[in-house]
């Protein structure tokens, strides 16, 4: 891999209700090299997105806080400048730019694409109206839109979703983001349109250079295309290393469920998925002890007297888990 980019360092983010604090992310740790794709994976509520955002600030605050940890991009700790601050709003898009997993959502149903796309390449890259406007039409012909003078001028509800995420991904590039967030990038798509929407992230990160975060609950789905995978359960990281250590040697007990419960295209089409039993924690009421615990089929009688494991090494090429037992 190249220089490192990014490192995030024990970042904790809450939430504050009037029923409580909500632990969203709780002491994250993890780094992205120049050139890497990285993948985050867990189940729905363990905290993948709201780390993410709290990299860039755009969680709400309040009732969100960033309370602690450093985020180190290019060197500099963007937790020092304030939220709304010009410093942050330069570095989002034209440093790290992040797509989201409802582009819907995320473009305004009543301006067109162009419009939308040329005022954000404006904003970043301080060019006149009809520069930018030529320069979104290469972001669209670049990421595969055809006839892209015309798409420019169309409306984001006269596209399919996977036009309109191939939109989310010409924003990314048009401004020259060194780091790409991609957050459940294939939600709502079909089978063969996720594939095309990963293949065409995989190859942006190769032909210009940049790196690639990619947040999904499918554990599957990343490990063709990421060179690392970190593990979230209940708002920490608890396993990271390769893919391939990741895939073929998973050293936590929630790494092994989820895998698991994987079907393989190869495998004995007999054999039986084995489920994750239980649910998640509430994040509002973490034990002291490991979160994973009452799921756990590897828990021994120390697992509930002792803290919450902290991360040690379990095998080569910076394979870590947050386990007490060697399983």
């Amino acid at each position: 891999m190249g220089r490192r980019l990014l490192e995030v360092r024990h970042l904790r983010t809450s939430f504050f209700t009037e029923r409580g604090e909500i632990k969203a992310v709780d002491d994250v740790s993890y780094h992205v090299d120049e050139g890497e794709i990285v993948a985050i994976v867990g189940e729905s509520g363990c905290g993948k997105s709201i780390t993410q955002l709290s990299l860039i600030q755009l969680i709400a605050q309040p009732p969100g806080r960033i309370l602690g940890g450093e985020v180190l991009f290019q060197g500099e700790n963007l937790l020092r400048h304030k939220a709304r601050s010009r410093a942050m709003r330069d570095i989002r898009g034209a440093g790290i730019a992040m797509i989201f997993q409802e582009p819907m959502s995320s473009l305004n149903p009543v301006l067109t694409v162009g419009s939308q796309l040329s005022e954000v390449i404006r904003v970043h890259a301080s060019i006149g109206r009809r520069a930018a406007w030529l320069r979104g039409i290469e972001a669209l012909e670049a990421v595969g839109i055809p006839e892209p003078a015309q798409r420019m001028t169309l409306y984001p509800f006269e596209m399919s979703g996977g036009m309109r995420q191939r939109v989310m991904i010409a924003v990314a590039i048009a401004c020259d983001a060194k780091l790409i967030i991609a957050d459940e990038p294939t939600t709502a798509l079909d089978v063969t349109t996720q594939a095309q929407v990963l293949e065409l992230l995989v190859g942006l990160v190769a032909s210009h250079g940049k790196s690639l975060v990619v947040i999904t609950h499918n554990l599957g789905l990343v490990t063709r295309y990421a060179d690392r995978v970190h593990v979230m359960y209940a708002g920490r990281i608890v396993e990271q290393g390769t893919t391939e250590r990741i895939m073929t040697q998973p050293r936590h007990p929630y790494t092994i469920g989820l895998l698991n419960a994987l079907p393989s295209l190869d495998g004995d089409p007999d054999t039986e998925l084995l489920p994750i039993e239980g649910a998640p924690p509430s994040l509002r009421d973490l034990p002291d002890a490991c979160a994973f615990l009452p799921r756990c089929r590897f828990a021994e009688a120390a697992c509930a007297t002792l803290p919450f494991p902290p991360m040690r090494a379990v095998g080569q090429d910076d394979h870590l888990a947050a386990c007490h037992v060697d399983v």
